[in-house]
């Protein structure tokens, strides 16, 4: 593997959790919240910097992980959709020269691990594949690698479109990883307490 700073991470965090009806980033997830849960994973991976991007509740989510060594984005137009928020951490990311890649995470998948955010950094430089992405349920999504190459394509993306759209667009392109357990994320009171149990 090439040099481990060559990767960054964007955390997409800046949903209002409507269907939860309280920030979703702030649940209590093996004893601290879900986005801290996160952060500490991407932290503890490869990957450098950790990009997060906030949006709706950001002044109250943002007292939460102030204290961590990650970058925080604010999306102001986070109510157009995720493509704002991967647009904010991607033009964040693409002003570092080394940077040959980015992988989108969400707050919301609690199974998210170091080692699957390693095995998508090994498998982008072993593979030379422009796009790796996390494999579940017969379905390709994030966690997700996109080479800098590919930057251009998520900083067009339309701000209600998620990164699925470029992975599928380019699907002959992209490399998988298994990530089974990716297929649960966490959007009703009912998921949040069958994850408790």
């Amino acid at each position: 593997m090439k040099s481990l700073q060559q990767v960054g991470i964007v955390i997409l965090a800046a949903g209002a959790s409507t269907r939860m009806g309280t920030p979703k980033q702030l649940l209590n997830f093996q004893g601290r919240s879900f986005l801290r849960h996160t952060i500490e994973i991407a932290l503890a991976s490869v990957c450098k910097p950790v990009i997060v991007v906030l949006g709706a509740n950001a002044s109250q989510i943002r007292n939460e992980i102030s204290e961590l060594p990650v970058v925080i984005v604010e999306n102001h137009n986070w109510r157009q959709g995720m493509g704002g928020s991967i647009q904010a951490g991607i033009k964040t990311l693409e002003h570092n020269s080394n940077i040959d890649g980015a992988i989108l995470l969400l707050c919301d998948q609690p199974f998210i691990s170091v080692d699957i955010i390693n095995q998508l950094v090994e498998a982008f430089y072993t593979t030379g594949k422009p796009i790796i992405a996390s494999e579940y349920k017969h379905t390709l999504g994030v966690p997700a690698l996109f080479s800098r190459q590919i930057f251009p394509e998520l900083m067009n993306l339309n701000t209600a479109s998620g990164a699925k759209q470029v992975i599928q667009k380019y699907n002959k392109l992209v490399h998988t990883v298994s990530f089974e357990l990716g297929a649960i994320d966490i959007d009703t009171p009912e998921e949040y307490e069958q994850l408790n149990i």
